[in-house]
C-alpha cells in the first residue's frame, strides 16, 4: 500500500522555536513508521494580514495558492501550535483565513480542507502545555470542513522534554505522539495503517 502523505508545520516562526522542535519530532516519527512526510515553515510562505478588500483588488497571493496546493496534495496534515493567551497565535489564524478563501486553481476546483485529516499538538515550557489553544484551533478548522482526529498532544515542560538525542523521553507525551500519528489512518477513504 502507498505511503500516507502527510504535512508537518509548526504556527510559530520564532527562532528557537519548542513548537518548532516538536514538529522536527513529529516528522521524524512520521518517517519511522513509512509515512511521506514533507516539513515546511511558514516563514517561507510570507502572507500580507487577511482582507476581503485586498483579496478583491488583488486576488489570492500566490503564496496563499502554494499553500493551499500543499493542503491538497497531502492526507494528512499536523499543525504543531503555540498557545498566545489561551488561543492562537496570529500567524498560524492569518494563514488558516487566507487559505479558507481557496477554492479553486486556475479551472480546477481545489479544497485544501476538505478531505484532510488534520493532527493538532501544542508546546508550551509550562504546566499545561498549550492545552487551551488546542479546542479553538479545533473548532476553526471543522467549521472550515476539516475533519480533527480526537487524539492531540499538548507537550508541557517542552523545555526538559527531549533526551540527548532529540527525541521526546519515554513516557505519557511519549504514548501520546505515538498513539496520536498512528490514528493518522483513515486516508482519502481507505484506511492506512501506521
Amino acid at each position: 500500500m502507498t505511503a500516507p502523505k502527510i504535512l508537518v508545520f509548526p504556527g510559530s516562526n520564532r527562532s528557537g522555536s519548542i513548537n518548532a522542535q516538536l514538529s522536527a519530532t513529529i516528522t521524524k516519527q512520521l518517517a519511522l513508521m513509512e509515512a511521506d512526510v514533507t516539513r515546511i515553515s511558514l516563514l517561507d510562505y510570507p502572507l500580507p494580514l487577511f482582507s476581503e478588500d485586498l483579496q478583491n483588488e488583488k486576488g489570492i497571493p500566490e503564496n496563499v495558492m502554494k499553500l493551499a496546493r500543499l493542503f491538497a496534495s497531502h492526507q494528512g496534515i499536523v499543525i504543531v501550535t503555540p498557545e498566545y493567551n489561551s488561543s492562537l497565535p496570529p500567524l498560524l489564524k492569518n494563514t488558516i483565513d487566507w487559505i479558507s478563501r481557496v477554492s479553486s486553481d486556475g479551472d480546477r476546483p481545489l479544497a485544501p480542507y476538505r478531505g484532510n485529516i488534520f493532527a493538532l499538538a501544542a508546546a508550551s515550557g509550562g504546566g499545561l502545555g498549550g492545552i487551551r489553544v488546542l479546542p479553538h484551533l479545533r473548532d476553526i478548522l471543522v467549521s472550515i470542513g476539516a475533519h480533527v482526529i480526537s487524539e492531540q498532544l499538548a507537550l508541557a515542560g517542552a523545555h526538559n522534554a527531549y533526551d540527548d538525542q532529540e527525541n521526546l523521553k519515554p513516557g505519557r507525551s511519549q504514548d501520546l505522539l505515538i498513539h496520536s500519528l498512528k490514528n493518522l489512518r483513515y486516508m482519502q477513504g481507505h484506511e492506512f495503517i501506521l
